[in-house]
């Protein structure tokens, strides 16, 4: 393997444009309303969509979408992600959705000790019961816990889970079961894989392991376009032990270009389809889940722009907010806002606004502004309150007017 002064060196402010371009924040918006191609573009980009069921603006799966196409109905979405047969949910990276065609590589994870051990041992305990589950599942279609005929109650020794949501859940993670879909309050419907995938990805045969971690580390290098070691770990959640291998024999077939990322103390790696946009124009609030930021050591070093959620973080101690969306304004993340949804009074507080050391606030407040309207439009609310705390409150709600 090259030493790091033999590498070529890429200049910072070039691996952001790489980065973001991966993303898809150098394709132009939709000019109309967005519909089942913009999603598959959208996701093709990312490869993979969190879902969390944290609902503080809306259900967090839908603000990526929203940042890189603008206002879209969610509905659609919804009814695309689980319903088209053209995605499925996993623990991808964490709970996610990603295409089918990358099922047969996730299928390692399906197998792992952990889940195996766990079912073996809710066996012994109720013999006979995860069967019957499965059983009833192949007869009467998709079900979610409280539709099973002897749920149980929620006594079970997984977090007060009900008997009938442990066996769910150890046929969903042992890929016996699939998520078929989540309703509008996130209810989770099980179904057989046969239901829920094509025929023709159900029936291919599975890779190896190490086959599947080279196609999983080449799809986070595709979708981060340049990144470390780590970030491309970290996009399927592989482990190093796993990852070291797979990239060095990547990089020694050529499918990978490792590289140095100025001001970057590890090497990085570089997709070969990796293109570098002239400039980026985005201008758009990113969640905590989004691919852009969810590694926080990579936002860290790809924008200086050091970022934890404080949702657990008691009040009092919390530095910005509860839920704090960072800003990407051109190619850089510039702010932050403390955002919540507040449907009973049908408007969009923007409970605190930062600015980044270095922005222009003449620049990034009527930014923020505009973003902040737009986002309250989608959601259907009549507007936007900005409270008063923060550098750049006054100048944003004087914008909002």
């Amino acid at each position: 393997m090259a030493s790091a002064s033999d590498l070529r060196t890429i200049p910072l402010d070039r691996a952001r444009r790489i980065a973001l371009g991966a993303q898809g924040f150098a394709d132009a918006k939709p000019t109309g309303a967005a519909n089942v191609r913009h999603f598959r573009r959208a996701m093709d980009r990312m490869t993979i969509l969190q879902v969390d069921s944290v609902n503080v603006i809306c259900r967090s799966h839908f603000l990526p979408m929203f940042a890189r196409l603008g206002s879209y109905d969610r509905d659609k979405l919804d009814h695309w992600l689980w319903q088209s047969r053209e995605n499925f949910e996993y623990f991808n990276h964490v709970a996610s959705l990603t295409s089918v065609e990358h099922q047969p590589n996730i299928r390692f994870r399906m197998h792992h000790p952990r889940w195996v051990k766990g079912l073996a041992d809710f066996e012994r305990e109720k013999p006979g019961y995860v069967e019957s589950v499965l059983t009833e599942i192949d007869e009467r279609g998709g079900l979610s816990v409280g539709d099973l005929d002897d749920p149980g109650g929620r006594t079970g020794p997984w977090w007060g889970y009900s008997k009938g949501k442990i066996a769910l859940e150890y046929l969903y993670l042992t890929g016996q079961l699939m998520i078929s879909n989540r309703d509008k309050n996130f209810k989770l419907v099980y179904d057989t894989p046969n239901e829920v995938l094509p025929i023709e990805i159900a029936q291919q045969p599975t890779p190896t392991p190490e086959d599947s971690f080279k196609a999983l580390l080449m799809l986070g290098a595709k979708s981060h376009g340049i990144g470390t070691a780590t970030d491309l770990a970290d996009y399927f959640r592989l482990k190093m032990p796993q990852a070291r291998p797979a990239l060095k024999q990547l990089v020694a077939d050529g499918e990978l270009e490792m590289v140095q990322v100025e001001g970057w103390t590890e090497p990085a790696y570089l997709h070969p389809e990796a293109k570098t946009p002239r400039s980026i124009s985005a201008s758009t609030f990113l969640t905590p889940f989004d691919p852009v930021c969810w590694f926080r050591p990579r936002a860290e070093r790809l924008f200086d722009f050091h970022y934890r959620i404080e949702i657990y973080v008691p009040e009092p101690k919390r530095v910005y907010g509860y839920y704090v969306l960072p800003f990407l304004h051109g190619d850089r993340l510039v702010g932050r806002a403390d955002i919540k949804a507040d449907r009973q009074a049908g408007m969009l507080l923007a409970k605190g606004v930062f600015g980044e050391a270095g922005a222009d606030p003449d620049v990034v407040a009527p930014a923020m502004a505009k973003n902040l309207a737009e986002m309250a439009e989608w959601l259907g609310l009549d507007g936007v309150e900005v409270g008063k705390k923060g550098d750049l409150a006054g100048a944003v709600a004087e914008a909002v007017g």
